[in-house]
């Protein structure tokens, strides 16, 4: 059971992000790795060998970075194969402004996923409020159900408090679960088909 997380990062902060839902999705799944891009690129059957792809990319000028972009093209004979389909996939991102159109960045990973045909894990974690109903600033303090939104400064690797990072370790934790479940699924019902068919021998 793998789960492989594909991002680029300009400046080392969706890597850092990248890093905290490795340490939630090894809570659950033994086999977790990090790939750049560029080495994504190099070496794409390892991406095929995974059970779940977690696509990353800070939010440029409203959507994925160019690299990203580079490594999304590169996968076209796997896409022309259908080579992912039915694999999990989710997506996250990180920018330096509040919103700073990082939807627009999610929407770009689930249909580029889609176009592969796999099936997308949203984020799944609800944003909290507190008795006045004012909402809180975590969990998912972006308030983003399609994917994990981050909010990171410009000069240091210091994220929006009380720490966006918790979300995306929790968000790790979930893709792992939910890769789990699948697979524990996907078996027994191979395994249900295999004894319906010997069933039948004479």
């Amino acid at each position: 059971m793998k789960v492989v997380i594909v991002y680029h990062s300009g400046y080392g902060h969706t890597k850092v992000v990248a890093e905290k839902i490795a340490e939630g999705a090894q809570q659950s799944v033994p086999e977790v790795e990090l790939v750049t891009t560029a080495e994504a690129i190099e070496n794409l059957d390892l991406l095929t060998q995974a059970d779940a792809l977690v696509f990353g990319s800070p939010t440029y000028f409203g959507t994925v970075s160019a690299a990203f972009k580079q490594f999304m093209e590169a996968t076209g004979n796997i896409w022309a194969k259908q080579r992912w389909k039915n694999k999990l996939a989710a997506g996250f991102t990180n920018s330096s402004t509040t919103n700073g159109d990082k939807l627009n960045t999610l929407t770009t990973l689930s249909l580029f996923a889609a176009q592969h045909s796999m099936i997308w894990i949203p984020l799944g974690i609800l944003p909290q409020h507190d008795h006045d109903g004012k909402q809180l600033a975590e969990p998912n303090g972006m308030g983003s159900y399609l994917g994990l939104m981050t909010l990171s400064d410009n000069a240091h690797h210091q994220f929006n408090p009380p720490a966006d990072l918790d979300t995306a370790e929790a968000f790790g934790k979930r893709i792992a679960e939910i890769t789990k479940q699948q697979r524990t699924y996907a078996g027994a019902t191979t395994k249900g088909v295999y004894h319906y068919h010997n069933s039948f021998r004479f």
